[in-house]
């Protein structure tokens, strides 16, 4: 699979941009803040009908302006497939495949596979594990469509169960049969959910560990842990035995919104342990590994985003990544960068279809755009004209 086109009116700070992309590396060079992450979330957004940085839609449209409009055109295993995504104030968001508008937007998620890499990502090393949680549900729901379903029945369960202790009081005494009803539901999401996730990170840690060896050249040993009370006892139990605990603090504190990943640095916690390189090779290898098993479990290879993953890595770190990625086993990257010569250095000795895009203004243009080929003797080659309408 990869976008072939993509048209971009009024998102973020992009007024207008155009462009057609190569099958295989797209690389965005520019100084910071002139509009190369938001490209990479307009990309974001047609996969996931959502931006990755904010929450809040309407957050997304440009300053000044009514409406934003996305359009991608993708070829996914020679099916041309045109998605349209686009929002105006005090009215309600569009998404479309091929004209057609979705019913619900959770029914476009998997369709275009994708996995973003940015440098917030060592969040997750650092913070809460809901960012831990949300990893692992951001990977199984791009290949499974009814765990989606079941993360959606066991949070509004979670939220009612909640709701439901924090109204206790001498006015309100405990309902034991209104509980149970949440507790019936949450025991029948949560109990899918935990095996699912069990199965994922089973699939995932030899890859992660097969790739964290590559791009670091074996220096250390890392490993991910799945931690969960229901390795220990079914939900339902875990639900009873918390019974006055949840009455007393009026919340619960079982289940599978409890969960966790635990990462170690050769024996001991990487978030007090690993330098800044290792916390950013173990989130690419994570990545990385999130790639494959999506590709090998759905037999598409997902748009792969790198977003500015070079500072803080050493120079044999990123001659690892890069050489890594042109293997035949990825399909379509998309790069940024903040230096104008690295990655075309480095992507000058290697023989994939390369695209340079440079982004000046706060307001992308692709008038300096070069393909690379390692077939024309290392020399640069004029783009066709873009434009931007």
């Amino acid at each position: 699979m990869h976008l072939k086109h993509i048209s971009i009116l009024n998102f973020k700070n992009i007024g207008e941009f155009e462009a057609d992309f190569s099958p295989r590396f797209n690389c965005f060079l520019g100084d910071n803040g002139v509009g190369k992450t938001n490209l990479m979330d307009a990309i974001y957004y047609l996969s996931f009908t959502k931006s990755h940085f904010n929450a809040i839609d309407r957050q997304t449209i440009r300053h000044g302006e009514e409406m934003f409009v996305l359009q991608g055109r993708y070829d996914i295993k020679g099916e041309k497939v045109n998605v349209v995504c686009g929002l105006k104030r005090h009215s309600k968001k569009q998404v479309k495949r091929d004209g057609k508008q979705y019913d619900k937007f959770s029914e476009h998620i998997g369709l275009l596979p994708l996995v973003f890499i940015t440098p917030s990502d060592t969040e997750i090393i650092h913070l809460g594990s809901e960012l831990r949680r949300k990893y692992l549900d951001g990977v199984i729901s791009q290949y499974d469509k009814y765990y989606l379903q079941q993360l959606i029945q066991y949070k509004r369960a979670l939220e009612q169960r909640n709701a439901l202790l924090k109204k206790l009081s001498p006015e309100n005494p405990y309902d034991e049969d209104a509980l149970m009803i949440w507790d019936e539901r949450l025991v029948s999401a949560g109990t899918y959910i935990h095996q699912k996730r069990r199965e994922a990170v089973e699939a995932l840690v030899p890859i992660f560990n097969r790739y964290y060896e590559i791009i670091s050249s074996d220096a250390e040993q890392v490993s991910i842990n799945y931690k969960s009370g229901l390795f220990e006892k079914p939900l339902e139990q875990l639900l009873k035995d918390n019974r006055q605990r949840d009455l007393y603090l009026r919340h619960t504190t079982a289940g599978t919104h409890r969960d966790d990943l635990d990462f170690e640095l050769n024996g001991y916690p990487l978030k007090k342990t690993g330098s800044q390189g290792q916390e950013k090779t173990l989130i690419i290898a994570l990545k990385l590994a999130q790639f494959d098993f999506i590709h090998q479990t759905v037999d598409v290879r997902p748009l792969l985003l790198l977003d500015d993953v070079f500072d803080k890595l050493d120079a044999q770190r990123i001659n690892q990544l890069v050489n890594l990625l042109s293997d035949d086993n990825y399909g379509q990257v998309f790069f940024s960068d903040t230096s104008r010569e690295r990655l075309p250095g480095l992507l000058k000795h290697i023989d994939v279809d390369v695209r340079i895009f440079n982004v000046e203004n706060q307001n992308p243009k692709t008038n300096d755009d070069q393909n690379i080929n390692d077939n024309s003797a290392g020399a640069d080659s004029p783009a066709e004209s873009e434009g931007t309408e």
